[in-house]
C-alpha cells in the first residue's frame, strides 16, 4: 500500500526532527525504537522527500512504511512485498532465502528487476551470473521504496520491471530486544542498540538477529544477520556514514520438489532432506555526502561485497523416482558452488537551479562496478559430502561503466517535464581454469534515453507518465559460449505507462497503465553457427490500481489490483515447444489484495486477504503437470487465495506483544514448479514480543 515517507529538504539529506509517528506514539503510548535525535545517515534513496518527492515521481510509486511492516508481520522481504501492486511472488520457501519476485507479468524466475539495499546492489551477480542467490533480512529493514517509469534508468542495469530498494534502520538511541516463536518450531530473536555522541553529531549502533526453523515440510534453517551502522557530522555541511553486514544461513533447501500424487494427498515432507544450501556474505558501505550550498549537493558511495553460495544436491535415479511417486536419490552428489565479490563506485551531483527562467533540478551521476564470480562444481560421494574431484572452475568477470543524466524542468506551477539519458558500457571476461579452449571476451555499450511528465489537474489529482528504453545485460554464460563472443546485445524494452494519482479527504488512489514491448530477448540461435541470438520478442500490456480509505472510527482499507492481459511471446520458439501467443510462465493474468485494518488506542489489528490467478510453469502453456529428472517440471497452476489476521497490543510503552496466524483457511496450493511442486506454506502461528529499555 502506498504511504507517505518522511519528508525531508534535499533528497538523501541527513536531517533531524521528531517525526509526526513518534508524537503520535508518545500520545498513544505505543512502544517506539527512538533514533538517535532522528538522525538519518547519507544513503542513496530511490525516493526521498515523502508526498512531495511522490509528486515528481512520473511513474508508478509504492512505498512499503514502517506502519505497514509492523502491521504485516512479514517474516521476509517477499512476505513484504505480496501487496505492492504489480509485484508476483514465485514463493519457493516460506524463509524466501532465494529472490523470486517478477513484476508486471515478467517472470519471477527472470533477472529484469534491480533490487537494492540503501542504493546498493544486493544480487550477487548484475552482469556475471545469478541475480536471485540473496535476499536481504527484512528484521533490519525500515522501509521499501518501488519505483517504476522513466526514473528507475538512474539506478542501474536491469530496470526494465522496476526498481526495489530496501532502506535499512538506522541507529536507535538504546536498546531493544525483540523475539518471535511461530508454528514449525521458528524462534527468532533480535538486538537493537546504539547511541549518539554528547553533541549529536554522531551515531552508531549495532543490529542483529539470529533464526532457526525446523521449516515447513522439514525445510529447516539457521541464520544468523549482522548489521553495523554510523556515521558523523563532518564541518557544518558534510557526512559520513559506514555500514557493514555478515549474514550466514544454512539452509535445509532444494530444487526438488513434491511429485503429483504426494502432492494431492498432502504430503508434507523435504523431498530432498540431504541437500543444503549454505550461504555466507559480507559487505561493506561507506557513503558522504556534501552540501556544497542550498542548491547543489553531492553523494559519493563506495560498496564492497562478497558472498559465497555452496549448493549440494544429490544425483537421483529416475526410473526409480518415477515408480516410487518420490525422488530417490543415488549416493553421489555435486557441489554447484559459487563465489561471487562486487566493488563499486557511485556519485551523483543534485542541482536546483533556474535554467531558462524556471525552476530546475538536474542530476548528473557515474558509476563504475568491478563483479567477479568463481564458479566451480565439485563431484562428491555420500562417504565425504563436502570433498571431491572439481568436474568446473571457471572465473567470470565484468568491468561496467555507466554515466546517467537527468534534468526536471518545471515548465510551469503545474507541468513539469524531466528528460534523461543512461549511458552503459560493460566487458565480460570468461577464464576457464580447466579449459583455455573456452576462454573469451565481450563487450557491449548501451544508450537507454527517457522522459517522464508530471501534471497537477487540480491540487488533490495528479496525472504522470513516461516512454522509456530500458535493459536486462546477458550473463557471461550466454555472452561467451565455448570461448566464442556471442555478438549479444543487451536485451531491452520500450516501456510507456500512463497513471493518475491523488487524495480527496480519506481517499487516495492511484491508477497506472503500461506496456512493455521486447524485440530482442536471447533464443538459441538460429543461424550464423551461434549458441544465442537476439531473436526473441514478447509484449507485456497492463493495468494496476490501488487506493485506501479512513474512517474515524479507527477501521480502515486499503485494496490493489493488476490486471495483466496480455503477456505473451510474439514468435514461436520451436526449441522450446512454444507457440506465438503463449503467455509467458509466472506471469499470471490478476493479482488482488485487500486488507482491512483497526486501530484504537494501544491496538492493531489487520485482516489481509490476497488472490493470485492461475498461472503456467513454462511457456509451452501445457496445462498437466508434468517432469522428471534434473529438468523443470511445466504445466498449470489453478488460482488460489490466502488471508492473513495480524495484531498488536501496547502494553506499556516499553512493551509491545504480537500476534499472527498466516494463511488462515490452511489453502493447500501450488507456489511453483521446478523439480518437481513447490507446496505453498501450510497455515502457522506466530507469537512475539518488543521490549525497549
Amino acid at each position: 500500500m502506498t504511504h507517505a515517507p518522511r519528508i525531508a529538504t534535499h533528497p538523501t539529506r541527513p536531517v533531524r526532527k521528531k517525526t509526526l509517528a513518534l508524537a503520535v506514539a508518545a500520545a498513544m503510548q505505543i512502544p517506539m525504537v527512538v533514533q538517535a535525535d532522528d538522525i538519518v545517515l547519507p544513503r542513496i534513496d530511490v525516493i526521498a522527500g515523502g508526498e512531495d518527492a511522490i509528486a515528481k515521481q512520473a511513474g508508478a510509486v509504492t512505498i512499503v512504511s514502517p506502519a505497514d511492516l509492523e502491521r504485516t508481520q512479514p517474516l521476509s522481504t517477499e512476505d513484504a512485498l505480496r501487496s505492492v501492486p504489480g509485484v508476483h511472488i514465485k514463493g519457493e520457501e516460506e524463509s524466501a532465502i532465494v529472490a523470486n519476485i517478477g513484476i508486471r507479468g515478467l517472470s519471477a524466475a527472470d533477472y529484469k528487476t534491480l533490487i537494492l539495499e540503501d542504493g546498493v546492489p544486493v544480487a550477487p551477480g548484475l552482469f556475471v551470473g545469478n541475480q536471485r542467490y540473496y535476499n536481504p533480512r527484512i528484521q533490519r529493514m525500515e522501509e521499501i521504496e518501488v519505483l517504476k517509469g522513466a526514473a528507475a534508468l538512474r539506478y542501474g542495469p536491469s530496470t526494465i520491471g522496476g526498481v526495489i530498494n530496501y532502506k535499512t534502520k538506522e541507529p536507535i538511541d538504546g536498546v531493544a530486544i525483540s523475539g518471535r516463536v511461530a508454528s514449525h518450531n521458528y524462534r527468532e530473536t533480535t538486538l537493537e542498540a546504539g547511541g549518539k555522541s554528547p553533541t549529536g553529531e554522531a551515531t552508531a549502533g549495532i543490529f542483529y538477529t539470529r533464526a532457526k526453523s525446523d521449516g515447513f515440510q522439514s525445510k529447516g534453517f539457521d541464520m544468523e544477520d549482522l548489521m553495523l551502522k554510523g556515521g558523523m557530522l563532518l564541518g557544518d555541511n558534510q557526512w559520513i556514514s559506514a555500514k557493514f553486514t555478515s549474514y550466514k544461513n544454512d539452509a535445509n533447501i532444494s530444487y526438488r520438489g513434491l511429485f503429483v500424487d504426494a502432492f494431492k494427498v498432502g504430503a508434507d515432507y523435504n523431498p530432498a532432506p540431504d541437500d543444503w544450501f549454505l550461504t555466507e556474505r559480507k559487505s561493506l558501505d561507506l557513503n558522504h555526502q556534501w552540501d556544497i550550498n542550498s542548491d547543489v549537493t553531492l553523494n559519493t558511495l563506495l560498496y564492497w561485497s562478497k558472498m559465497n553460495r555452496d549448493y549440494w544436491r544429490f544425483g537421483v535415479n529416475n526410473a526409480a523416482s518415477t515408480a516410487a511417486g518420490r525422488w530417490i536419490f543415488t549416493d553421489t552428489l555435486a557441489g554447484n558452488n559459487r563465489e561471487f565479490e562486487r566493488f563499486g563506485l557511485d556519485s551523483r551531483l543534485t542541482i536546483a537551479h533556474k535554467g531558462f527562467g524556471i525552476n530546475n533540478l538536474a542530476e548528473v551521476g557515474v558509476r563504475v562496478m568491478d563483479e567477479e564470480m568463481v564458479d566451480q562444481t565439485i563431484d562428491a560421494t555420500r562417504a565425504n559430502p563436502r570433498t571431491g574431484t572439481i568436474s568446473k572452475d571457471r572465473v567470470d568477470s565484468a568491468v561496467s561503466y555507466a554515466l546517467f543524466a537527468q534534468n526536471r524542468f518545471d515548465v510551469t506551477e503545474r507541468l513539469s517535464i524531466t528528460p534523461g539519458l543512461r549511458i552503459e558500457n560493460f566487458e565480460q571476461k570468461r577464464d576457464d581454469l580447466l579449459n583455455n579452449a573456452n576462454n573469451g571476451k565481450s563487450s557491449n555499450t548501451e544508450y537507454l534515453p527517457g522522459v517522464g511528465l508530471t501534471y497537477q489537474l487540480t491540487p488533490g489529482v495528479q496525472l504522470y507518465g513516461s516512454v522509456y528504453k530500458a535493459f536486462s545485460p546477458p550473463l557471461n554464460s550466454q555472452s561467451i559460449v565455448s570461448g566464442v563472443d556471442q555478438k549479444l546485445d543487451s536485451e531491452t524494452s520500450k516501456n510507456i505507462e500512463v497513471g493518475v494519482r491523488g487524495q480527496g479527504g480519506k481517499l487516495r488512489y492511484e491508477l497506472t497503465v503500461f506496456q512493455m514491448d521486447f524485440d530482442n530477448q536471447i533464443t538459441p540461435g538460429i543461424t550464423g553457427g551461434l549458441a544465442n541470438a537476439n531473436a526473441g520478442s514478447t509484449l507485456h500490456r497492463g493495468m494496476e490500481a490501488a487506493f485506501g480509505y479512513g474512517w474515524d472510527n479507527g477501521f480502515s482499507v486499503d485494496a490493489n489490483l493488476t490486471w495483466i492481459p496480455t503477456a505473451d511471446y510474439r514468435e514461436a520458439r520451436s526449441a522450446d515447444g512454444i507457440k506465438r501467443g503463449n503467455r509467458l510462465p509466472y506471469s499470471p493474468e490478476l493479482l488482488t489484495n485487500l486488507t482491512l485494518a483497526y486501530e484504537s488506542g494501544p491496538l492493531t489489528a489487520a485482516l489481509s486477504g490476497r488472490y493470485v490467478d492461475s498461472q503456467y510453469g513454462h511457456g509451452d502453456n501445457t496445462d498437466m503437470i508434468t517432469g522428471s529428472g534434473n529438468g523443470v517440471w511445466k504445466g498449470k497452476l489453478p488460482s488460489y487465495y490466502t488471508f492473513d489476521l495480524t495484531s498488536s497490543y501496547a502494553v506499556s510503552k516499553q512493551l509491545l506483544l504480537s500476534f499472527a496466524v498466516k494463511n488462515l483457511t490452511d489453502e493447500r496450493y501450488i507456489s511453483s514448479l521446478r523439480q518437481g511442486i513447490y507446496a505453498g506454506p501450510e497455515r502457522s502461528f506466530e507469537v512475539g514480543a518488543k521490549y525497549v529499555f
